[in-house]
């Protein structure tokens, strides 16, 4: 898939789980290799929007790994592998 191509993909999976996890899906962002810190930008904009999750296609898109700072104040969700990286973790019941 071209580059555009795929961008298109990537965004309409995430408006799909969006939509089936009940969120409502305020922006869309779209980085570009000449992006300057990304991450960085990422936690400023879910701090300022209040915003309860981060959905990304895929761990590529944060290299590989949660970023801390930003799953300290949302969760992120990856649509491949569909998978949640809560907040919080829920105390197992004794």
């Amino acid at each position: 898939m071209c580059r555009g191509a795929q961008q298109q993909w990537d965004e309409a999976q995430i408006q799909h789980l969006a939509r089936r996890l009940g969120y409502d899906l305020c922006k869309t962002l779209v980085f570009g290799p000449e992006t300057d810190r990304p991450l960085v930008r990422v936690r400023t904009l879910v701090s300022r929007m209040e915003a309860d999750a981060v959905i990304i296609p895929s761990l590529a898109h944060f290299d590989g790994h949660i970023p801390d700072d930003i799953v300290q104040v949302a969760d992120i969700i990856t649509v491949n592998p569909e998978n949640t990286y809560a907040r919080w973790a829920i105390p197992p019941v004794e």
